[in-house]
């Protein structure tokens, strides 16, 4: 965004979800990242898949499975169930006034059907707004939100469907700035998701499960008048499955891969400045990027020689459960270097007592100097209340 400061252009970079590395000159590597508008919406917003690597998919049912896979919800063990998540963000960066809230829930009508709500909450702290000469003329909090509601169905005895609306809104410049000729306003869509859950799980409750989701299918997003300036937003389809092992009443683990790829197509890489025509061509390549329709890009994404196998997101995580009462969680999050660069390890623990439940994830750090990960020492903070523990299903 022109005019502001270096601490607004970090932020926005940050919430991109770029990684170190993205600045560094490889000959041998081109660095070409798919973005999007609302990056908030690829945060992990709960603790426990946060210490799991960010898997989800098909993990057994929990409050915020309205996040990762609504499908799950008609095999939750309770009736009804909340979660609220708390995560300080990009501490790793000095950012102290950046953080992520989350609530969710869900209520079973019956054992084969859910209903299900989820809100997140991106504050990204206080901006100090400047002109080209460094003067201040401003300043603002920017935030962004989303709000769904979702339905799930069991369409069998071990599978279900869940559908999801969601309304997004991204206010970076507070409403209302004017800079030379562009007024930025809030930015506004709406998007839905799809999910499909197929659990395995035996009576012991042990077994394969796996999940597929279609996430953010929407319509593009919008911070100025302008027609032809739309971003577009971070669809997703993301593939998962877990194997839970029983030893006994008492011991259990569950390992799980979560695969994801953005239905966003692959932004065109700039042009070398050394040709006198550079700024044209960049700016008739940007056109054509941001003209595609919204189900047209989803499937360019598949075929815009961005190297798809590259785009892949890997999520790998295991959760050990002793008495279904105390839980220890670990995990791996890979993405490739020339696509965001993001690897990190979690760890994560959980209690959970009577109707009460806590977790608590933790990025491990890595790197260091200027090739530290800015999402190390990333904490989340979950608590969760069954509000009805009616055994109502197979977890």
């Amino acid at each position: 965004m022109k005019g502001t400061t270096l601490r607004t252009a970090v932020l926005l970079m940050s919430c991109a979800l770029f990684k170190q590395g993205l600045g560094q000159t490889d000959p041998n590597r081109t660095i070409n990242v798919v973005t999007t508008a609302v990056p908030f919406l690829r945060i992990s917003p709960d603790a426990r898949s946060g210490g799991m690597g960010d898997v989800g998919i098909a993990t057994s049912p929990d409050p915020s499975a309205s996040f990762w896979n609504l499908g799950k919800l008609p095999f939750a063990q309770s009736k009804a169930s909340i979660s609220a998540t708390y995560t300080p963000w990009l501490r790793g960066l000095g950012l102290n006034d950046i953080y992520l809230t989350s609530l969710a829930g869900y209520y079973k009508l019956d054992d084969d059907q859910a209903l299900a709500s989820s809100l997140r909450y991106f504050s990204l702290g206080n901006i100090q707004f400047t002109d080209n000469a460094g003067n201040e003329w401003g300043s603002a909090r920017p935030r962004e939100f989303s709000w769904d509601v979702g339905y799930s169905r069991k369409l069998s005895d071990k599978t279900a469907l869940g559908v999801a609306l969601r309304y997004i809104n991204s206010n970076l410049t507070g409403g209302g700035v004017v800079n030379g000729s562009t007024n930025y306003k809030a930015g506004n869509a709406v998007a839905g998701d799809l999910s499909l859950f197929h659990t395995g799980v035996t009576e012991d409750k042990g077994g394969w499960s796996w999940g597929v989701t279609l996430s953010n299918l929407g319509s593009k997003i919008s911070y100025t008048n302008e027609v032809n300036n739309k971003d577009y937003i971070p669809a997703n389809l993301g593939v998962g499955v877990s194997y839970t092992k029983v030893f006994d009443e008492m011991n259990k683990i569950q390992i799980a891969l979560d695969v994801n790829k953005l239905l966003v197509p692959t932004p065109p890489m700039p042009t070398d400045q050394s040709d006198p025509d550079w700024f044209a061509k960049d700016s008739v390549a940007l056109i054509e990027y941001r003209s595609h329709g919204v189900m047209s890009s989803w499937f360019k994404s598949f075929s815009d020689g961005g190297n798809e196998l590259k785009e892949l997101m890997l999520a790998f995580g295991a959760e050990y459960s002793y008495n279904d009462q105390f839980m220890f969680r670990a995990g791996y999050f890979y993405e490739d270097k020339t696509k965001g660069n993001r690897k990190f390890f979690s760890m994560g623990v959980g209690v959970k007592y009577n109707v009460f439940g806590l977790n608590f994830s933790y990025l491990i750090p890595s790197g260091n100097g200027v090739n530290r990960n800015p999402l190390s020492n990333t904490l989340r903070f979950s608590l969760l209340f069954d509000l009805d523990k009616e055994n109502t299903g197979t977890k």
